[in-house]
C-alpha cells in the first residue's frame, strides 16, 4: 500500500522565472532589456548622455568697488556678503539654461580672495529617457569684474543730486552741530546721502531721491526744534508729454538757543509757559527748549511752534561765562529732580587778592557745589545787554528786583594745562569741505568748540546717554594716541602730584562701545 501511494505522487519541476537579458550596444555588458534605456548600461549612459549641455560653464559678475554691491540684471544692485545665500542665488540666476533642469544642490568652492574668481559646484537632475533619471554634478567659474553703480556715479559727478537739505543755525559756535552729528551717526540717518558738504553756518546734505530727503527732515524735526521750508526748481520740461523734472531743497533752521545760554523771555511768552520768571537758563535742548529759573527751580518747556511765532535770541552764551569761587553755600532744602536749591556767596576768580567784592546769589547747583569750588556763571552786574527783552524786564518794577547779580551755570572742573588723554572717542561724518580752506583762526575756533563739546560729554550724564561713545584702540607702544590714557613719566607724576586729576570726569568702560568700521564714517583723531 505504501508503494502504490508513492507511485501516484508526481513531482512537478519548479520553473524559474528568467528576465530578458540583452547586451549593451556600447560595451557588451549584459543588462535588463525591459528596463534599459536606449540599450545602454548604467556606466555608458552616464558617459554618453550629458544633461548639462547648454548650461554655461563660465560667467561674469559685476561688482561696485565703492558700495560693494553686485549687479543683478537688468538694473538692480544687491548687497551680498561673500559665500552668502544672496550671492549664491545671484550666481544661479546668472546662468542660462539652468531653468530646464532640476537643481538638487549648489555650494561654493573655496578660492583665493585676490584671484577675483568665484567657483560654484552645482548638482542637477533630468530625465534622459522614459523612466530614466540622471543626476550630474559640474562646476561653474565666475569672473569678478568691477563696474560702478549709478548711485556711485552720481555721487562722484557734480550737480546730480535730486534733493538737498540745508541745515543752518545762527550762533557763533558749532557745539549744536557736533551734538546733531552724533545723533545722526547713532541712528544712521545719513545712510542715503550721496554727499555731505560743510559750509560756513551749517551743513548741506545731498540726496538722490526726494523721499530720502523728506525722511531726513522728519528725523531732524524729531530730535531738535527746527523750522523747515521747502522750495523746488524746474530743471527740464517735455512740451510733448508735459513731464517736468525738479530739484527740491529744504531749509532747516535750528533755534539759536543752545545749552547753558542765558535767555530773556518776552513777557507774554513767559506767562504762556507757566508764568515763569522771564530771566531763565537753558539747561537742555531736545524736541523743545527746556528752561529753568535758578531762583525758584521752576522749569518750563518752550515749544518750537511758540518760539518761531515770535523768535528771539539769547542775551549771553557760553563764551561769556566767568569763573567764580564759592566762598560759602547753604542748601535751602528745596529740590527738583537732580537740582537742589541753595544760597551761595561767590567771588570772581580774577578778583581774589585784588578786592574783597563778593556776590550773593541763589543757585540750582546745591548738590555738587562746596566751599572752595570753582563755578562758571554770568556776571550780570555792570553788564550792558543790547536786548529789548532784557530792557523790558529791567524797566518793569516787579521784575527788576528779580534780576540777580550773578547767575551760576555749571561747576568748573580744574584741568591740566596739557590736553587730557581720554580712553574714549566719538565718530565723525566724512564731510566735504567748501571751496576755500578754513583760515587758521577759524580752524582754531573749530578745535576749541570740539574740545568744549567733549568736556560737556564728560560732565553731563544725560547728554552722554544720548550719544554713542567708542573705546579708543591702543596703537603702537611708542606712539602716543589721542584719547588713550597712558602711564605718565616719573617727572610728570612729580609735577602733577599736587594737582587734582579731573575728579568725576572719567567715563566707565561699560558705557563705551567696541570700535568698528562703517561706511561714510571716519575716526576722530582728537577725541
Amino acid at each position: 500500500m505504501e508503494v502504490d501511494s508513492m507511485a501516484n505522487v508526481q513531482v512537478l519541476p519548479i520553473r524559474q522565472q528568467t528576465t530578458a537579458t540583452i547586451l549593451c550596444c556600447n560595451c557588451g555588458a549584459p543588462i535588463d532589456g525591459t528596463s534599459s534605456a536606449g540599450a545602454l548600461c548604467h556606466d555608458c549612459l552616464k558617459l554618453t548622455v550629458d544633461i548639462s549641455e547648454g548650461i554655461q560653464r563660465e560667467a561674469t559678475l559685476h561688482m561696485c568697488r565703492d558700495c560693494d554691491r553686485w549687479h543683478s540684471p537688468p538694473n538692480q544692485w544687491l548687497v551680498a556678503q561673500p559665500e552668502s545665500r544672496e550671492l549664491l542665488a545671484l550666481c544661479l540666476r546668472k546662468l542660462r539654461g539652468l531653468n530646464k533642469v532640476r537643481i538638487i544642490d549648489a555650494s561654493f568652492i573655496w578660492t583665493e580672495p585676490h584671484s577675483r574668481r568665484i567657483k560654484v559646484k552645482i548638482s542637477i537632475q533630468q530625465e534622459a529617457f522614459q523612466g530614466t533619471i540622471i543626476q550630474q554634478t559640474f562646476e561653474v567659474e565666475y569672473i569678478q569684474a568691477f563696474s560702478q553703480c549709478p548711485d556711485c556715479k552720481k555721487s562722484y559727478t557734480a550737480h546730480t543730486w535730486r534733493a538737498s537739505v540745508q541745515v543752518r543755525q545762527k550762533v557763533p559756535h558749532k557745539r549744536t552741530f557736533l551734538y546733531l552729528e552724533q545723533l545722526i551717526l547713532r541712528h544712521s540717518a545719513h545712510k542715503d546721502t550721496i554727499n555731505i558738504k560743510e559750509v560756513n553756518d551749517g551743513i548741506d546734505f545731498f540726496f538722490a531721491q526726494r523721499n530720502h530727503a523728506e525722511k531726513f527732515t522728519e528725523f531732524l524735526s524729531s530730535v531738535a526744534p527746527v523750522r523747515i521750508k521747502q522750495s523746488r526748481e524746474l530743471i527740464s520740461q517735455d512740451v510733448h508729454t508735459s513731464k517736468k523734472s525738479y530739484k527740491f531743497s529744504w531749509s532747516v533752521e535750528l533755534v539759536p538757543i543752545c545749552k547753558d545760554d542765558l535767555v530773556a523771555l518776552p513777557l507774554n511768552i513767559a506767562r504762556q509757559i507757566g508764568n515763569i520768571a522771564p530771566l531763565t537758563l537753558c539747561y537742555r535742548v531736545g524736541t523743545s527748549i527746556n528752561l529753568m529759573d535758578p531762583n525758584t527751580l521752576q522749569i518750563a518747556d518752550l515749544s518750537p511752534a511758540l518760539f518761531w511765532r515770535s523768535p528771539f535770541k539769547p542775551i549771553a552764551d557760553v563764551q561769556e561765562l566767568v569763573e567764580f569761587i564759592v566762598m560759602d553755600i547753604e542748601p535751602t532744602g528745596t529740590q527738583n529732580g537732580r537740582w537742589m536749591h541753595a544760597e551761595a556767596t561767590v567771588a570772581r576768580g580774577s578778583d581774589l587778592g585784588v578786592n574783597d567784592t563778593t556776590y550773593f546769589t541763589r543757585t540750582h547747583l546745591g548738590s555738587i557745589l562746596h566751599p572752595g569750588d570753582s563755578v562758571m556763571g554770568y556776571h550780570l552786574t555792570g553788564t550792558n545787554f543790547n536786548n529789548s527783552e532784557f530792557e523790558a524786564i529791567a524797566e518793569n518794577k516787579k521784575l527788576a528786583s528779580t534780576i540777580p547779580d550773578v547767575m551760576l551755570v555749571k561747576k568748573f572742573y580744574p584741568r591740566k594745562k596739557k590736553a587730557k588723554s581720554r580712553n574714549w572717542r566719538v565718530k565723525r561724518m566724512a564731510k566735504e569741505e567748501g571751496e576755500m580752506l578754513p583760515r587758521k583762526q577759524d580752524q582754531d575756533r573749530m578745535d576749541r568748540d570740539f574740545e568744549m563739546f567733549l568736556r560737556d560729554v564728560e560732565e553731563d550724564q544725560e547728554l552722554r546717554n544720548t550719544l554713542a561713545l567708542y573705546k579708543a584702540e591702543q596703537r603702537s607702544r611708542g606712539e602716543k594716541m589721542d584719547g588713550v590714557e597712558q602711564e605718565p613719566a616719573p617727572s610728570e607724576m612729580e609735577e602733577d602730584g599736587d594737582e587734582s586729576e579731573d575728579a568725576g570726569l572719567t567715563i566707565p568702560m561699560e558705557q563705551l562701545l567696541d570700535e568698528f568700521e562703517e561706511m561714510n564714517m571716519e575716526e576722530d583723531s582728537q577725541g
